[in-house]
């Protein structure tokens, strides 16, 4: 929440909409880097921040105070232009701002109880979602303007999950997931899947949001862990992997890819080829790739499936290599980049290809340079 305090330096991390770029919070101010070179691309020292939200790889950022300084309260979300560097818009809310997501026609604002979704370019407000008390400010976002969901807790008991489209202005459909609360969820960018961890974090679920049917169910470990993030991969349609980091301080890749295709294999039917009908749960850990001491365990992390490529296979008209581009953002203040490779005998290997301390990197001060045109 806003305005605790934390013991490590950064305060918040987020990718961008096509991760892309990245921004950071600290006590000091925001930071916005270029994931493909590890460029430092815009430093604004002015305070403490606890939401730094970017907009693709425009000028717009969405800014909220840790409320550190008076000046920068955490009921206060400022939409700011790094290229003028001065504030657009500001906004005032009643209580503090928990999350903040946007694409090019939306702007959602998630307060404890209440989710606001603004017309961007207007700001004129155009719902108000009632919520469940989200102390975390979970939610989940899907920026493509053709599936634009917004994944929020439907219970305070149980792992339950509203999903509302922001274009249409309505609840789409609501998903039992888990028993336990909602600890981590994530969107496809084209809003067609969501993924799901509960405070237990031993099982990860998928499911087609159209219909709100479960696609697979992973068990990540037997003991409980902490999730903190979830990415898909990069797809237009069933993304090929899905990533965990947990408190653990581990890597988790589960290829979605390789098992569709080894079901298919069984069945005729896509539904059927995911969750055959005789099981109502597939634990499937054949498809589990671990990364151990990945990150220091205990330290809150940020990853995203960056980058996929598939290497095909000629001879079975299906691809034989999944190479995955992953990268983490540590709030002890520190960007890594791991390769990931998976083959179709199911073996897995790791590469640490980059490594820096996010608070050394210099830069010329309050300036833009390339970024945001």
């Amino acid at each position: 929440m806003a305005g605790r305090p934390s013991p490590n330096p950064i305060l918040c991390a987020a990718f961008n909409q096509d991760n892309s770029c990245f921004a950071i919070g600290t006590r000091d101010g925001f930071r916005i880097f270029d994931c493909n070179t590890g460029r430092l691309l815009y430093d604004r020292a002015i305070g403490a921040f606890a939401v730094v939200q970017m907009l693709f790889s425009s000028s717009l950022l969405a800014i909220v105070g840790a409320g550190e300084q008076p000046s920068l309260s955490p009921r206060r979300l400022c939409l700011f232009n790094t290229v003028t560097g001065t504030a657009i818009r500001e906004l005032n809310f009643l209580t503090s701002i928990l999350a903040v997501r946007m694409n090019r026609k939306r702007l959602v604002v998630l307060l404890l109880e209440k989710t606001y979704v603004y017309d961007i370019n207007s700001l004129k407000i155009l719902d108000t979602i009632d919520t469940v008390p989200n102390l975390k400010g979970l939610c989940a976002f899907s920026p493509s303007l053709d599936g634009s969901f917004l994944a929020l807790p439907a219970s305070t008991t149980k792992g339950s999950v509203l999903v509302y489209n922001v274009m249409e202005l309505q609840s789409h459909c609501e998903i039992d997931a888990h028993r336990s609360p909602l600890a981590a969820m994530v969107l496809s960018s084209n809003g067609m899947y969501i993924a799901t961890a509960s405070e237990q974090g031993t099982i990860i679920r998928v499911h087609l949001v159209s219909d709100a049917t479960k696609s697979y169910s992973f068990r990540r470990g037997t003991y409980p862990s902490n999730i903190f993030s979830l990415s898909f991969g990069p797809s237009t349609e069933l993304p090929d992997i899905l990533l965990a980091s947990s408190s653990s301080g581990s890597l988790h890749v589960f290829s979605l890819g390789f098992a569709l295709n080894h079901r298919s294999r069984r069945s005729n039917s896509f539904l059927g080829s995911i969750v055959p009908d005789s099981v109502t749960d597939v634990l499937d850990a054949a498809h589990h790739h671990v990364l151990h001491h990945a990150v220091p365990a205990g330290v809150k992390s940020n990853a995203a499936v960056r980058k996929l490529e598939r290497v095909p296979d000629a001879s079975l008209a299906e691809y034989a290599v999944i190479r995955a581009t992953i990268s983490v953002i540590t709030y002890g203040g520190y960007f890594l980049e791991y390769g990931s490779t998976i083959n179709r005998q199911n073996e897995s290997s790791w590469t640490l290809e980059r490594e820096f301390n996010l608070l050394a990197v210099q830069g010329e001060k309050g300036t833009s340079s390339s970024f945001g045109n």
